[in-house]
């Protein structure tokens, strides 16, 4: 399934600060403590970004890792080997596309993460099969994506401001069905685990903020609610409308992130 559609830098940015100004809990901390990396790891990070998670791991493990992070995103890996050189530290940044063959031998990592970002896969079970490819045996695989209750209040408030049903969203709608089988069928060992975190805006402004960098610069993934050229800004209002109802109702706006990670060993 070919899904046309790459967030932007600048949404991603703002929606990872709202995160962590709004939020209850760190997913940050619960992935590491979930995975516990061993120090001399060779660890792949797939769909790296601006390599988040590969600072992350730099940063538990001391530096004992042989960390690589690949990325199809030019402008982000531009940004990762920035930052990698702004730190004077050794990690490599490659391009990798995930949905073509991997560029590395079978069983070269102990552990291959992919966190956020496996849902956007044409073929699901291609790019898991590399993943597991390039996996030692013993080895470990990481990734995370969206559960199907995520962001309820999220979808909820812009259905009932639309008066239109959501379109189906590729994590939320694969992650813990296709990807999680996929892993399932392939893997010696599968766990599920899930995360939630309550992101909590006392006025409506942020949590519009949030919905905007959502929907905005690239709307295709909402193009069932955008017909014509100035309908963007005729929802958001009136998003904004029934989320300042809810939070007048209601006091605050609660919005629940539940994230799955599944940890697989092959």
């Amino acid at each position: 399934m070919k899904i046309d559609f790459q967030e932007t830098t600048k949404d991603l940015a703002v929606r990872i600060d709202i995160h962590s100004k709004f939020g209850a809990l760190d997913i940050d901390r619960w992935m590491l403590d979930l995975i516990k990396l061993q120090r001399g790891s060779k660890i792949l990070d797939v769909g790296c970004g601006s390599g988040k998670q590969c600072f992350s791991y730099y940063d538990e493990l001391q530096g004992a890792a042989d960390i690589t992070g690949g990325d199809v995103s030019e402008e982000l890996l531009r940004q990762a080997k920035a930052e990698n050189e702004r730190r004077n530290i050794a990690i490599q940044f490659d391009h990798l596309d995930f949905n073509q063959s991997f560029r590395y031998p079978e069983n070269t990592f102990d552990f291959v993460s992919c966190c956020f970002a496996i849902y956007y896969a044409e073929n699901i079970p291609h790019t898991i099969s590399e993943m597991h490819r390039v996996t030692k045996p013993g080895g470990r695989l990481f990734t995370t994506g969206p559960m199907p209750t995520n962001k309820k209040l999220f979808y909820d408030i812009i259905e009932e401001a639309t008066n239109k049903p959501i379109p189906p969203m590729p994590g939320s709608s694969r992650y813990s069905t296709e990807i999680l089988s996929t892993i399932k069928a392939l893997y010696a060992k599968v766990e599920l685990h899930i995360f939630e975190n309550p992101l909590t805006f006392e006025s409506v402004e942020p949590y519009l903020a949030y919905t905007r960098a959502s929907m905005s610069e690239d709307r295709k993934l909402w193009s069932s609610l955008f017909v014509e050229k100035d309908d963007f800004e005729k929802i958001m209002t009136q998003i904004e409308q029934v989320a300042k109802k809810r939070l007048d109702q209601d006091g605050k706006l609660v919005m629940t992130k539940v994230v799955g990670g599944i940890l697989a060993t092959k």
